[in-house]
Parts: C-alpha cells; structure tokens; sequence
C-alpha cells in the first residue's frame, strides 16, 4: 500500500465519522511534512496490521460484505468450540443472522441480502423454518416497518440463557476478532441471562431462547395478574362426592369391562366398510387386582380443589342429562400407572388426503369428520356395528373413492352427511350431550347442527378469515372458534354476534381449549405461544412462552390447575396456570402432536401424534412434586412415559377420555393397506 492511498484511507474514515478538527489538523500535518522534507514519507509499508486496520476502517460500515464475514467468523468460531459450551454458543447464531438479514435489507442491498440469507439459512432450517419462511418475505426496507413479524423482531430483543464462561467467551471472540458490527447487534437485540455453573443442557431448559412474542418482561408482568383456577361451585362431582356416589375400584373395573365388551362390538372401520385399526385394551388380572390395592387419591383431589363463581350464566342441565353423566361418573374407573385406560381407535381409510379434522363425542357413540370438499359427516357407532357381516367383506371393491364410508351392501350411507359449508372443513365439536355439533370451515363460518334433526340451525358469521379450530364449553350453550385473522372469539349459541374478541396474538390462532370452570380458554397460535384469557374481561391473564414451533393441541387437566400443550416439532409441555412456568417438556413424538387428553382424574396424560403412536405420560410424576422444589431445580423433573401404542401406520387425528374414563382416538389413512 503506497503513502498517497493511506493517507486518502485515512481522510476518508474522518470524513465518515465527522472529525472535522481532527480532519483538518492531519491535512495540516501532512501539509507541513510535503514542506519540510519531501523525501520523508510516512512508512508504513513494512506494517501488515497497521495496513489492514486502515483498509477496514477505510471500508463502509454498511458494507454487506463486512456483514458476510464477521458472520462467517462468529460461526466458525461457534462450531468449533468445546462440545461442553458448544450448544450454548450456537443458540447466539440464529438473533445474529436474523438481524444480519434485516441490517442489510434496511440499508438498501437487497440482492447481497438475499445471497446472505441463502448462504447460512440450512444452518437454521430445522428449528425455524417457519420464521423462515416469513423472514424470506422482507424484501425492502419499507417490509421492516409494514410487516408485523420483522417490525416485532427489530423492536423487541431476544432472550438467552447462557453460563457465565460461555457469555465470556463470547464477548472475548467478538474483541479480539473486531468484530463490531455483531457485537453491536449483540448489544442492542440480545438480552443474556447469564447464570452460574455448568451450561445447561438446552433439552433441559424450553426457554433457553425466546425469540418472538412479546417479551419475557411483558410476560412476566402479564402472569402475575391472578387467576381463579378452581372447579365450578356446585358441581356435579361435587355432588356426587358429598353424597358419596362414586363406586368402589373393584366394580369400577367391572364398568369398564362391560363397557370395553359392549364397545368392542362397535369397533368397524369408517370407510368402506372395513374393520378399522384399533389397539386391544388390557384386561389382565394383575391390572384388576392392582385397582384394589392402589389407595384412591380422587375424593381428597377433588376436595382439595377451590371452588369458584361462574363468570358466564350457565345453562340449566336436563334432568335426563344429569342422571345420564351421575351413571357415567358412578361407573367411573380410577386409573393410575398400574391400571391403563383400555382404548378404542377408528380408522377412516381411503380418505385420500380429504380428511381435515375429526372429533367423538363424549360417550363415544358419535364420530364426526370434517372433510376438504366442505362436509361434515357423522356416524353413528352403534347403527355401524348392526351392519356387521357381509358389508365388512365387501366394502372392499365396491366402495366408491368419492364416498368413504358407504356400505354398498345395503345402498345406503353409513354416515349422516350435513353440508353447507362452502370451504374445507378444519375442526368439528361435539355438546356435552351429543346432540349439537359445531363446525368451523375456511369459508369464515361457524355452523350449528343438531344430531337429532340431521339438520343445519345456524351460521355464525364473525371472522373475517378461515376459523381453524371450535370447541364447545364443558357446560354446552357457550362455545370458542379461533382464526386465522390472530383473534379468537366467544359465542352464545342463541346469539349470531360474538360475545368477547380475544386479540393479542402476532399470528394465526391454531387451537384452543376451555378451562374446566368455564371462566378462561387457552389460545395456541404459530406465533409460538399460548395465552390464557378471562371470558368475562377478554383480557389475556396468562402468556406461556417456551415452544419452538406452531401449537397444534391443548389439553386443561380436570382440577384446572394444569395445562399440557403440543407444537409441530413434537414436543409437549406441561404449565401451571398459577404460576405461567413450564413444569416439565415432555419429549418422546418425533412428528406432529395432533391430540392431547387427559383422564377424568387427571392422573395420566395421552397425546396422539402423526408419527403414528399413542402415548400415555404419569402426570402425577411432576406436577405433585413441591413448588418449591420445582423452582430450585430449575424445573428439571420429567412426566414419566408409560406406554406407546402404535397405530399400525395411521396418524393419530383426535383424543377423548369418556367420563368412564375410557380412551376413544381416530386417525385416518389416504388408502387402504
């Protein structure tokens, strides 16, 4: 490098930097040195370091390139380190690649962005691909601002934990390798909380890394608002419990053999005709005797559950529903780690990929799906175990691929067809008493239809885009749908108006579910998070931030303390709803959690999955251990796995406990095997 070109890297870097006297004084020294010896020339040929310092800083700060490399550094250096500090190391890549991106797409090069964004996107694929995904879409400075996921992602600053030694070797690289500009992304979008000791495994820990959603600080001060997590005054269990109806565990489990034997002969596949997969239920001798053994927590837990005040007038119950549920709660098996629910599993087979959604009724009796070509069909168990025989045999050949289910032998639908809908059918619900069912659909409707008149009553019009999920109250009357438009609403069925507006999420509202007392309903959204909502306010009381993914299904435990939820990648949580705080991930899908249930005690937890498994998780395992101790191990117990039902190949749609406590699923197969 020659005197002339240093010396112009030199006014142009204070130049850039607005050094106006410091400027001047160097024209003015080098002025005086031309004058007094032409011959003496600033040398600084022989000095390597001293010249590449001057070339760097010589170059634009907004300089992609300068972007490129430091990020190219920070992840070698990254993957290059100690296994023991490695993981911790890594979680920093994913903010400093996402603000590289956005730096570079503000600064105008948007064709050197998208080269950036491609060059390092694998790395980042298999745990953000959705973010991804979204992130591909900002193409111009103005998408910053316009686009809600990059303007939250600029204004809100990412959350990592991290050990001590980690966060000083981090700091210690981006000096000594003059790294500026990702130490001031670092300083500016990333929040380390460091902790001491060993680095944390990040299995360990489901909120090693925040990255969207509101922030932890806004959470946290959202999650001290309390919440009246009890069961309903004067409730039917109550009742029942008082005037000491419930049986005892050795005529509990004749009920269920009884109603295991009478379910057995309803078991029939549900299209074509076909006996569909189901999974045996246990019936061994060790698992009777073990029922009397077992002390029976029930009576105590409930007691020991609050009691609150309904928010929302409630229905009056028919008298023959009641007694109908007191039959259903008197034959009531306890179940526990010893004795497993026996399980009932209807396959839909030659659905060919129309089948979007599918529910059962409480009791089990009525199954209903929802299909791409916008309808609803419903059958009806016991009218498809009377057609036993021949139809079974022939449905094979002769069943159209138009009509799953029809049983050509006797010319007739075995199912109960509704139509109305204009758009793919997403999520159907049954009432309480299997008379209504609820259908949402992407033509922006709710629909109502009853069981008994095979007919349409109303149409619900609110949402002003697809509605992926319905779901009655435990009581019936009130029911919640939840949309695409990121809001999810509560209704009255004698109403076509919505009652309360749920808003708050940043993205689709997938799933939701009702808390046991009726005064909350949980929201799970691609937005990664899951909010709990008071009905009587509409104000979000609890955000739970830990998911790595879109939440797909919720779950409330019985004494409405509990909350499970499952996201894309197959990871299910369990939360507190007191306290917002993770109890324990439960980890053991490797696909889609579609369906998560808990049994009528609450002592076990199913979660069914399109990696083609049932899966039945102790909950007592984590959530009777002490508060405390929970906070002071860092929240490091595990729901211990049970079982693993496999599903012979067929992903696992919908999940119900009946009030038996009898486990029904249902999954579907594109064709038949």
């Amino acid at each position: 490098m020659d005197e002339e070109a240093v010396v112009k890297f030199v006014e142009t870097y204070l130049k850039k930097k607005g050094f106006k006297q410091a400027e001047l004084a160097f024209h003015e020294e080098i002025q005086q040195q031309q004058q007094n010896n032409s011959n003496n020339a600033i040398s600084i040929h022989s000095d390597p370091d001293l010249s590449s310092l001057l070339h760097s800083l010589s170059q634009p700060e907004d300089s992609p390139a300068r972007y490129q490399d430091e990020y190219s550094k920070l992840r070698s250096w990254a993957y290059g380190s100690l296994d023991l500090y490695k993981h911790e190391l890594l979680r920093v890549l994913y903010p400093v690649f996402v603000h590289c991106y956005m730096d570079i797409v503000a600064k105008g090069h948007i064709q050197e962005a998208r080269n950036f964004f491609n060059s390092f996107r694998e790395d980042h694929e298999m745990m953000h691909s959705r973010d991804l995904q979204k992130l591909e879409g900002v193409l111009s400075p103005s998408h910053l601002e316009e686009m809600e996921f990059a303007h939250t992602l600029r204004q809100s600053k990412v959350n990592i934990k991290i050990c001590q030694y980690s966060n000083e070797l981090l700091l210690q690289h981006l000096r000594k390798s003059k790294c500026a500009i990702i130490l001031g992304i670092v300083n500016e979008h990333i929040n380390f909380q460091v902790s001491p000791g060993q680095p944390i495994s990040i299995s360990d820990d489901p909120d090693a890394v925040t990255l969207i959603g509101s922030s932890q600080d806004a959470a946290n001060q959202i999650n001290k608002k309390e919440i009246r997590w009890g069961l309903l005054e004067d409730s039917i269990e109550e009742r029942l419990e008082k005037t000491g109806g419930f049986l005892s565990d050795s005529k509990k489990t004749e009920g269920e053999t009884k109603e295991g034997d009478m379910d057995e002969n309803k078991k029939r596949s549900i299209d074509g005709g076909k006996q569909g997969a189901s999974i045996k239920k246990s019936k061994k001798d060790k698992a009777a005797s073990a029922t009397t053994k077992i002390a029976r927590p029930e009576a105590n837990t409930v007691s020991a559950v609050p009691r609150v005040k309904p928010e929302l007038p409630l229905p009056v119950m028919p008298t023959e529903v009641e007694q109908s549920i007191l039959e259903d709660l008197r034959n009531r098996v306890q179940l526990s780690s010893v004795t497993l629910p026996s399980v009932s599993f209807y396959t839909f087979i030659n659905t060919h990929n129309g089948l979007n959604c599918s529910s059962i009724s409480h009791d089990g009796s009525l199954i209903a799906g929802g299909f791409s070509d916008s309808s609803l069909k419903v059958w009806d168990m016991a009218k498809l175990g009377h057609q036993a025989g021949n139809s079974i045999l022939q449905g094979e050949n002769d069943a159209s691929p138009s009509e799953p289910g029809q049983s050509t032998n006797s010319g007739k639908r075995s199912y109960t067809l509704f139509q109305g809908h204009s758009g793919p059918v997403h999520s159907t619900t049954f009432s309480p008493a299997g008379d209504f069912i609820l259908s949402s659909s992407a033509d922006t409707t709710v629909r109502l239809w009853s069981t008994k008149l095979n007919a349409n009553l109303v149409c619900y019009k609110g949402h002003n885009y697809p509605v992926w999920d319905v779901q009655f109250s435990p009581v019936g009357q009130y029911f919640a749908s939840a949309s695409h438009d990121r809001t999810a609403r509560i209704w009255s069925m004698d109403r076509i108006q919505p009652l309360r507006i749920m808003a708050g999420h940043l993205s689709d509202v997938d799933c939701l579910q009702w808390h046991a007392n009726c005064n909350y309903i949980a929201t799970g959204s691609s937005d990664k998070t899951v909010r709990l909502w008071d009905v009587q306010s509409g104000e979000c009381v609890r955000i739970f931030i830990g998911h790595r993914s879109m939440i797909l299904s919720l779950a409330m435990s019985p004494d409405g303390r509990y909350m499970a939820s499952a996201d894309e990648d197959g990871t299910i949580m369990m939360w507190d709803l007191s306290s917002g705080r993770c109890i324990s991930p439960l980890i053991g899908h490797n696909s889609c959690v579609w369906a998560l249930a808990f049994s009528c005690e609450g002592s076990l937890l199913a979660s069914g999955s399109a990696d083609c498994t049932v899966k039945l998780w102790d909950v007592t395992t984590s959530t009777k251990a002490p508060r405390t101790e929970e906070s002071k191990s860092g929240n490091t117990n595990r729901l211990r796995l049970l079982k693993t039902l496999p599903t012979k190949s067929t992903p696992v749609y919908t999940l119900r406990f009946s009030r038996r406590n009898l486990l029904f699923a249902a999954g579907a197969l594109a064709k038949s095997q």
